[in-house]
């Protein structure tokens, strides 16, 4: 059984930051691509920020600049720090990650955390 489980979200002011942690557990043999995405309400799921197994980072043009994405392969974790937050980032942020085990790749989600940024 493989878990993806988030923490770090919280109530924030416009220009506040937050660091968001996803840390993956379980029987796990490799993590390639580890990823970010939001879903604000009425609004589909987008994607954030990625980041590939070698440390090669993607980030929805919104949010460039302000938010950084990085992971620690030893501990199975991917971060997203972000900066200048602003209203409209409010959303509950998923983590996402390509996960092999016993010789195939699965996909797998995270819970969700909340944020929310308001005066």
């Amino acid at each position: 059984q493989v878990q993806l489980v988030e923490s770090g979200g919280g109530l924030v002011q416009p220009g506040g930051s937050l660091r968001l942690s996803c840390a993956a557990s379980g029987r796990i043999f490799s993590i390639s691509a580890m990823e970010w995405y939001r879903q604000a309400p009425g609004k589909q799921r987008e994607l954030v920020a990625g980041i590939t197994s070698g440390g090669s980072t993607n980030y929805a043009d919104s949010v460039k600049g302000r938010f950084t994405i990085s992971r620690d392969n030893a501990k199975n974790t991917v971060y997203l720090q972000m900066n200048s937050l602003k209203p409209e980032d409010t959303a509950v942020y998923y983590c996402n990650a390509d996960i092999s085990r016993d010789g195939w790749s699965y996909n797998y989600w995270g819970q969700g955390t909340q944020v929310t940024v308001s005066s």
